[in-house]
């Protein structure tokens, strides 16, 4: 039999608790939580289990359930064998090439823009504005740009260099590639310099002062402060620069539409998926590419883990150093109080 006093009882307790400071902080928590996680779960994690589902089936988007053809891995395998899927995977090691070229580039005027250089700010923002541009913007931009007769092979004229005598810079392929790499070079390198310009800022100017009283030169500044510094975002943008080189899109599908052995693997993907209707194989190469790229950040991470093993060791260095560079300074400034009393 129940007992209403004691549901009540209990009732007014949990409310009681639930209006409690300590009730609070577990459920406003929870209730702030709820929505986003049921977004995220409905919009990201539920496709993503049903495109590894899609991954072992033939099928199209318009097959019934029940028609749907199970293959197991085959599709997995043909991802391997179709010279179209694994050529385009080959191809990402172009953008693979220019993402460590950009760093470079990115590395180097960041170090140069972080101190004190006339019209810096004005470089800065010159140089990061391609990365504020959308991509299929760009993608149009560069169209024209590189069209026989256009505006890069006009500017080689000026230089001297004949038109006859000048490659098709998208058809040639010996040369396409490369010519869609220089563009998504010239997006991105602008996001990375900032980055890095941030990072670089923060270093503490004192263990400059100590590596110039040690005669350290420019170079060995660079490579016993600023890197070891920096390492962390270092270490982030080559995962993020190789990691979306591996996922290249728009430059290749705007500038070319995939033409001339330009079609990277998302370009070769959604050619199969939307134009072919093959599903399954299409979810088996986005599926394979999610493997590599995990693969590719692993990697990365314990090769800088392995690079950059003594930075703690040169920061303690150069904190010693400062503390003498700060003994020295109290030295000579007791010197001069002694000798005017004097």
């Amino acid at each position: 039999m129940n007992n209403p006093g004691l549901q009540k009882s209990s009732s007014g307790g949990l409310l009681a608790w639930a209006r409690s400071r300590k009730g609070q902080k577990v459920w406003l928590p929870i209730a702030f939580m709820i929505i986003p996680l049921g977004l995220l779960i409905l919009f990201t994690y539920y496709p993503f289990a049903e495109m590894v589902r899609f991954s072992f089936y033939k099928m199209k988007y318009t097959t019934p359930i029940d028609k749907r053809q199970f293959v197991g891995l085959k599709n997995y395998i043909d991802v391997f064998r179709r010279k179209d899927c694994f050529g385009a995977l080959k191809l990402s090691l172009y953008y693979v090439v220019g993402a460590l070229l950009q760093l470079v580039i990115a590395l180097y005027l960041a170090t140069i823009l972080s101190f004190k250089v006339k019209g810096g700010n004005f470089f800065k923002g010159l140089m990061f504005f391609p990365y504020l541009i959308n991509g299929i913007a760009i993608g149009f931009i560069f169209k024209f740009f590189y069209t026989r007769g256009f505006v890069f092979d006009t500017v080689l004229q000026w230089c001297g260099f004949q038109l006859d005598n000048l490659p098709y810079w998208l058809k040639d392929q010996s040369v396409n590639n490369w010519s869609l790499v220089a563009t998504s070079v010239w997006r991105y390198f602008g996001q990375n310099m900032v980055l890095f310009i941030g990072a670089i800022m923060s270093v503490d100017d004192t263990l400059y002062e100590a590596a110039a009283l040690d005669g350290a030169n420019k170079w060995q500044m660079f490579r016993n402060i600023i890197l070891p510094s920096i390492k962390t975002i270092v270490t982030l943008n080559i995962i993020l620069s190789i990691t979306g080189s591996l996922s290249a899109f728009e430059q290749p599908y705007v500038i070319t539409n995939g033409a001339n052995g330009t079609g990277t693997y998302f370009v070769i993907m959604n050619e199969i998926a939307h134009v072919s209707q093959k599903v399954g194989l299409a979810s088996a190469m986005a599926v394979v590419l999610l493997l590599i790229i995990f693969a590719c950040t692993i990697l990365q991470k314990l090769f800088f883990k392995f690079v950059f093993r003594d930075a703690e060791s040169e920061d303690e260095s150069y904190a010693a150093k400062k503390a003498r560079l700060k003994a020295e300074k109290e030295s000579k400034a007791a010197l001069k109080k002694g000798g005017a009393g004097a």
